[in-house]
């Protein structure tokens, strides 16, 4: 069972789509087996964040974003940036986070509509708790297996890759 995001697997043509540069086998192998360490990455990550700490892995990136703000919060519109996530999703899990009492809402002086997403004394403490068994589970799976060089490289094409998209005009 191939999941939907990977037509790599297509072969031949579809009705009326014959300009299509399907993946040759090295670009299929290198797909593969991106989205298969992505995803085992994020599934143990996010294990052992709700095991050890009791937040998600969307809690810890959301507390993070806020933590590393200067003042400990930012403007929803730049936290979707941050974070890339649709309004919906940004909405719907900042609420929950503000009735954990994890975040809250803070009025905007400069902007009588506007408000803040601000990291709450819970939610610092919270991600203070979390981090280091996150940082030993980051470290165990995935740095442990590169060597500096290898970690420059992995560096090098993941800045060219986010630039590339980045750069890209389609939605």
């Amino acid at each position: 069972m191939h999941s939907l995001h990977d037509v790599s697997c297509i072969t031949g043509t579809l009705d009326g789509v014959t300009d299509t540069r399907w993946l040759d086998e090295d670009e299929q192998r290198a797909w593969r087996a991106y989205l298969r360490m992505q995803a085992q990455l994020t599934a143990r990550l996010g294990r052992q964040l709700q095991a050890d700490a009791g937040l998600s892995l969307a809690d810890y990136e959301v507390l993070v974003q806020l933590t590393d703000a200067a003042d400990g919060r930012l403007r929803p519109f730049e936290l979707q940036r941050c974070l890339q996530w649709e309004q919906s999703r940004l909405s719907h899990h900042l609420a929950r986070m503000q009735r954990r009492g994890l975040v809250e809402r803070q009025e905007c002086a400069q902007d009588a509509r506007g408000a803040f997403v601000a990291v709450t004394e819970a939610g610092r403490a919270a991600i203070e708790a979390a981090a280091p068994g996150h940082v030993a589970t980051v470290r165990r799976l995935f740095l442990d297996h590169l060597d500096r060089d290898q970690l420059r490289a992995l560096e090098q094409l993941a800045d060219r890759v986010t630039a590339g998209v980045e750069a890209d005009p389609g939605s």
